[in-house]
């Protein structure tokens, strides 16, 4: 069967796809629909930490597992990993893996304590039984990082989509979009706060699985239903491209050229599967169900959704390198990130369909994108004002309301923050970014957090030795490695300050951090408090007395 030629964006044509004025209109919709939706549901319960924070703890299983599917499966999910695998073939399909077992970690060791032992963030879990003001702002300065990383991935998809669309290839242009995108995250969060911003998740998950699905079916059809045959299509398409046989279908075709790309690929890997189980803005999400059970049951739906999206993103990536073409791929705005786009135009041939097709799907992208930022955003500013203002710098005494003020403050901050770090990392692969949040979660993050709930002799110097050591080394490997510089698809290719070789720091950072939870503790002369100790075990394992801290 011959491949077809892409009917849209030679090098000749251009670089805008559909119709620019409908594009608009359904992102003005989706919008409109969104902001009514958050204001609707958040009425009234605005003013208090819990609302704010939790959205009262009032969604069920079901529903937060929706939510939770909404919040994880992020721009990076939908356009980096399509991307991802139409690019590098069974490489690509790597990160869907990674991220898809990560949540047996969050299941099985993170989920029910969590939400047994804690109340609005990870950090009331991390200092339950050690010194409260050290390790409550360790934890938060973790958590803003991760946050940023995390954001400046989302902004970067939101720039790239957007201006694809619109054909926009002004740099300056595309730095205006990201400021919009900006803007709305702090509009949701500021409006509607976690319970708002929640359905808001469930809407977009709902939408972005259907859409994901269609699409699938659809590609599948035009292969007749044999994955089989449409890879060997994608092949013979990526081979017509670089001139050189290619096999998409064949581990490690990027990451068993030498010893260091198999490094990177182990790296990758340990960075995905435990970063998840490391996440703020996931696991502040098991406060907003009532109890342990619901949250132990929000997992479950979590993971069958997003097993199977992750599942159709291997069909819609082999589908984009056939249909569209890496070449092709390589000449829009967003590059890789512009692959499940650029398929939703095809998929129904020229004409009216194709651009109808390609504004409904990259409007649920963009209602993708501004569910997860303001998910990310309201982490943050949780973090900052629960934890940093009120009990380190107000030691507890600040009132709900003031902590509130202060957390919607610090929102606007993020924001333009994000908007910074999102203009300086557009033309950066969104799966990427998304896989270096995952590595400093998984190094300052996850030891602390297991070794607070499994391990009774775990202290405060451990505990800030972890998260110290784990964000510190994950942050400077990153600072010195390929991503950043001295390689044409860093951050800043025009210099070149790299001496790490590695993209990805996880394969050091992680074990570190594990590391240094272990040596702080065992080095350390402090006396474990027993009362809390036994607290903390009882209710991490039964749930018991975790009902009225929550509602505290």
């Amino acid at each position: 069967m011959p491949v077809p030629t892409p009917l849209f964006l030679t090098p000749l044509e251009g670089v805008k796809l559909g119709n620019s004025a409908l594009n608009i209109a359904i992102f003005a919709v989706f919008v409109v629909v969104t902001l009514t939706i958050v204001i609707r549901v958040s009425q009234g319960g605005r003013k208090k930490a819990s609302d704010f924070y939790t959205g009262g703890a009032q969604f069920s299983g079901r529903q937060n597992g929706l939510a939770i599917a909404g919040d994880y499966l992020s721009a990076a999910s939908f356009l980096g990993i399509v991307g991802a695998v139409a690019l590098s073939g069974y490489d690509g399909l790597l990160y869907s893996i990674g991220f898809l077992v990560a949540w047996l970690v969050a299941l099985l060791l993170v989920a029910e304590p969590l939400r047994n032992t804690g109340r609005y963030t990870m950090a009331d879990v991390l200092s339950f039984r050690v010194r409260q003001r050290p390790v409550r702002m360790a934890a938060a300065i973790s958590t803003l990082a991760v946050s940023f990383f995390y954001l400046l991935a989302q902004m970067a998809g939101a720039g790239g989509l957007v201006s694809l669309l619109l054909g926009v290839t002004s740099p300056l242009m595309q730095d205006l979009v990201i400021v919009v995108v900006g803007v709305l995250m702090i509009a949701y969060v500021l409006i509607g706060g976690m319970k708002g911003t929640t359905w808001v998740q469930m809407i977009k998950a709902i939408l972005l699985i259907t859409g994901a699905a269609i699409m699938t079916l659809w590609v599948l059809g035009k292969s007749g239903f044999n994955l089989s045959h449409l890879i060997g299509l994608a092949n013979d398409k990526s081979a017509a491209d670089s001139g050189t046989a290619v096999d998409l279908s064949v581990p490690m075709h990027k990451y068993g050229k030498s010893s260091t790309s198999k490094l990177a690929f182990v790296s990758l890997s340990i960075a995905l599967v435990f970063g998840t189980a490391g996440l703020p803005h996931v696991l502040m999400r098991f406060y907003t169900v009532p109890t342990a059970k619901e949250a132990r049951r929000s997992v479950s739906w979590a993971i069958g959704l997003i097993g199977a999206f992750y599942l159709f993103t291997f069909v819609l990536g082999y589908g984009a390198a056939w249909l569209v073409g890496a070449k092709t791929i390589g000449e829009l705005p967003g590059k890789a990130n512009a692959a499940a786009p650029a398929l939703a135009f095809w998929l129904p041939g020229q004409g009216v369909g194709g651009t109808v097709f390609l504004a409904l799907i990259s409007g649920v992208a963009f209602a993708t994108i501004l569910a997860v930022v303001a998910g990310l955003a309201i982490t943050a500013s949780a973090s900052f004002a629960h934890d940093i203002y009120n009990s380190v710098i107000k030691r507890g005494l600040a009132d709900g309301a003031t902590e509130v003020r202060v957390a919607r403050y610090t929102v606007i901050v993020i924001g333009v923050l994000a908007i910074i770090g999102g203009i300086a990392a557009k033309s950066q692969n969104i799966a990427f970014l998304v896989s270096l949040a995952f590595a400093v979660a998984a190094s300052a993050n996850l030891p602390s957090i297991l070794f607070s709930l499994y391990w009774r002799r775990f202290n405060t110097q451990g505990s800030l030795w972890s998260i110290y050591g784990g964000l510190v080394s994950a942050l400077v490997l990153i600072i010195f490695s390929p991503a950043v510089s001295g390689a044409p698809t860093s951050m800043f290719p025009d210099a070149d300050f790299a001496w790490f070789p590695l993209d990805n720091p996880a394969i050091v950072s992680v074990p570190l951090g594990f590391l240094l939870g272990i040596l702080g503790t065992l080095l350390s002369k402090e006396q474990p408090n027993l009362d809390k100790q036994a607290e903390m075990e009882v209710r991490s394992m039964t749930g018991a007395g975790a009902e009225g801290a929550i509602a505290h």
